[in-house]
């Protein structure tokens, strides 16, 4: 293997004996103790053969990886209470700021102050991000597939090492230099066609790597303060060039920013993996925790935007944990968490549907009625609102939602139609009004599909719908600008053509129509007209194209469309975990113009633009702030009283002593009128301590687990006299 050995700092690996049967399914850390790194060290020692002929092999019970991981069950045990814990309610001796925030060591964010300023600011980002790009480069030099580098063997030589040499608890700009050297390995793909296959495998290596450094994250730190950590990992913003030497920096990347107080240009790991489309790193059970808990709004934090149409940047809140009981009840900072802003979207898109349909059913050609004015204004503010969503986060980002290209295709029908309207209503001209609204009758392809859309973004027709409409466009443009010279070649020999007249030869349109049936295999009059272009070539040239476009052209593209939709259903895990991290980053907003609902964001545009440029920062943020609170009254006052009881999950108190509570109100409760209540009645409450405490040292639970639950798996690597265990009354049960 060249990888590894490449490097000069690694030590020689002749040889590694690894069991066939481990296995390791790339999400853990795999057998790696006892195996040299490339510093040179070892990870933890070893027993030495006392026949080494200079090999390196594995001891017997690294062979299992159940036994190598020294994960117990009590620490299995204490990661499903932190789990549980990060969804509990917060206790009231946990002090949060007036605004609800917490901070991960349980007390206040300090002295208030409008604008916090970056924690992460003196992480050396650029130097971090050139160490790995020569770790990477000197490690994987040999194409590998994702399969194999997901192999315990490949685990243990490249993966786990590197992970080692690179974790680092004090710095969370790890992951997301991991995932900017990914962005350069793809994009260096393109265009180095002698090591395309390397460079894939390279990014493939950058996004292992960060997916197991983010557990490692996960896994030392647990309950909310691990969840604070891990928000601090993916959505802190950082800068590539960050402390960079000054010779280095360029000065051409500050002036297209707007001014956010020294975050400019800041990106966040979660948002280089959804342009890099790191599927595999968002789907990861990290990944998903901090995605789930901003997406329901239990972690908050203020994004980065590269440009905002209406900018309130006079305060920025630090990445904390909210509860709800300690923040103000008209909290507006909560129209930007990503479920409220979801549920919002999609009111507005309904009334947006409604109009539509009232302005179509009730359209005159002669005046402009009361439903398409109405439909006319309240349009505009949604196409304004999408345009803005557009700059939040750039084309890329926001071209990865799952109706992105109906709500673009929609605008350019509106500003088509609304465009014709207003230059047919001015001059007069009835022809043209008419016209308009037969543009405008274009969108109801696009608006019909786009609500399911909105009320199944996880269905897995509409995930693999949007890519095979990607995949379909493109090869009908190629196919269209090729098979454009056979309609250049009919019209010259139509043209040419003694026998028939100029006048009665077939434009253009025709040829083009009789092309397209042919394509499709509705009708061969093409074929039947071929004579009149000429007696020899026009036959032969139209059974060529029925050739090429019906038969060749068609098989290609379903081949292709079948094949995406085998990848995308293969993984479809991973892909609904994709599309849902889009969402999530999505929903979170910077810019003030998504606090007014359209049409009153057209007001609030009119109206807050010039007088950003009027008064001070401190008294445009609180114009802001009052608009919005009334202007979205209604609307905070149901989130607030909603996340109060819904927010977090209530804590699940031991009982102590006595009879339960639940069979106190055993005749109230109606799930027990059930046959199966008991089920799941007996998991509601913990056991006693005095109980837990009997049972481990009845059956020393631990040491059960880990030696005996693969049956006779440890007796082979245990000599005659010890192949019992001290006490083996649970093993004999399992074993019969």
């Amino acid at each position: 293997m060249s990888g590894p050995t490449s490097n000069p700092n690694w030590k020689s690996v002749p040889e590694l004996n690894v069991d066939s049967n481990s296995n390791d399914n790339g999400d853990g850390d795999g057998n790696a103790k006892g195996i040299t790194t490339p510093n040179g060290g070892e990870v933890s020692p070893r027993r030495s053969s006392p026949k080494s002929t200079g090999h390196i092999r594995l001891p017997d019970h690294l062979n299992r990886p159940h036994l190598s991981s020294h994960r117990t069950l009590s620490d299995a045990l204490r990661a499903v209470r932190s789990r549980e814990e990060q969804e509990t309610l917060l206790g009231d001796d946990e002090v949060a700021d007036p605004d609800g925030c917490l901070r991960e060591d349980g007390g206040t964010l300090g002295p208030r102050q409008p604008f916090w300023a970056d924690p992460h600011q003196d992480l050396p980002v650029y130097r971090t991000i050139q160490r790995i790009r020569r770790l990477i480069l000197a490690t994987i030099e040999d194409p590998y597939t994702i399969e194999q580098l997901k192999e315990p063997r490949m685990n243990v030589l490249i993966v786990k090492p590197l992970v080692d040499r690179l974790f680092d608890d004090d710095d969370v700009s790890l992951v997301y230099c991991l995932l900017v050297n990914r962005m350069q390995f793809l994009r260096e793909q393109s265009f180095q066609h002698h090591h395309q296959s390397v460079n894939m495998s390279r990014a493939t290596l950058c996004e292992l790597v960060a997916m197991k450094v983010l557990r490692r994250f996960d896994e030392n730190s647990t309950g909310r303060p691990g969840l604070l950590l891990l928000a601090h990992v993916l959505v802190a913003p950082f800068q590539p060039f960050q402390n960079a030497p000054p010779e280095v920096c360029p000065d051409r990347h500050t002036w297209k920013y707007q001014n956010q107080g020294g975050y400019e240009g800041k990106l966040t790991s979660l948002e280089v993996a959804i342009i890099s489309e790191s599927k595999v790193f968002l789907s990861s059970s990290a990944c998903q925790k901090v995605i789930d808990a901003v997406y329901h709004g239990r972690v908050v934090y203020t994004p980065t935007a590269f440009l905002d149409i209406i900018p309130d940047h006079y305060k920025h809140k630090p990445i904390s944990l909210y509860d709800p009981r300690k923040a103000p009840l008209l909290n507006q900072y909560r129209l930007i968490v990503p479920r409220t802003r979801n549920l919002i979207e999609v009111g507005q898109f309904t009334v947006l549907l409604g109009l539509y349909c009232l302005c179509m059913m009730k359209r005159t050609t002669y005046t402009l009625t009361t439903y398409e004015t109405c439909f006319m204004i309240y349009a505009a503010g949604w196409v304004l609102d999408e345009l803005a969503s557009m700059l939040e986060h750039g084309w890329h980002v926001h071209t990865q939602e799952l109706w992105a290209f109906l709500d673009i295709t929609f605008c350019v029908i509106y500003v088509a139609y609304i465009s014709v309207r207003i230059h047919g209503w001015t001059t007069g001209n009835l022809e043209l009004g008419r016209q308009a609204i037969d543009i405008l009758a274009l969108a109801s392809p696009i608006l019909f599909p786009r609500l399911a859309f909105n009320l199944m973004p996880e269905n897995m027709l509409f995930i693999s719908l949007r890519a095979m409409m990607k995949e379909f466009t493109g090869l009908s443009l190629i196919a269209v600008w090729c098979f454009g010279g056979f309609l250049l070649s009919l019209k010259w020999l139509a043209m040419g053509n003694s026998k028939v007249d100029f006048e009665t030869s077939p434009d253009p349109i025709t040829i083009s129509k009789w092309m397209l049936w042919i394509w499709f295999g509705l009708d061969g009059t093409g074929i039947q007209q071929a004579p009149r272009f000429h007696a020899i070539f026009g036959p032969t040239l139209m059974v060529i194209y029925a050739f090429l476009g019906n038969t060749l052209f068609l098989t290609v593209l379903v081949s292709i469309l079948s094949n995406t939709f085998s990848k995308i259903a293969a993984d479809a895990t991973a892909e609904i975990q994709f599309r849902r991290a889009v969402l999530t980053f999505e929903g979170v907003k910077s810019d003030a113009l998504f606090a007014y609902r359209p049409p009153l964001n057209l007001v609030a545009f009119c109206f807050l633009l010039p007088l950003k440029f009027m008064v001070g920062p401190r008294w445009f943020h609180k114009i802001n702030i009052t608009l919005v609170r009334v202007h979205n009254f209604p609307i905070l006052l149901l989130i607030a009283l909603y996340e109060r009881k819904s927010l977090w999950k209530a804590p699940r108190h031991k009982r102590l002593s006595g009879p339960s509570k639940r069979a106190k109100w055993t005749f109230w409760n109606w799930n027990n009128f059930n046959v199966h209540a008991d089920l799941q009645a007996v998991f509601d409450e913990e056991p006693p301590d005095a109980l837990i405490k009997e049972i481990e040292e009845d059956d020393e639970l631990e040491d059960a687990v880990l030696e005996n639950s693969f049956g006779g798996a440890r007796s082979r690597s245990m000599s005659p006299g010890s192949m019992m265990p001290r006490r083996r009354r649970l093993s004999s049960v399992w074993q019969g």
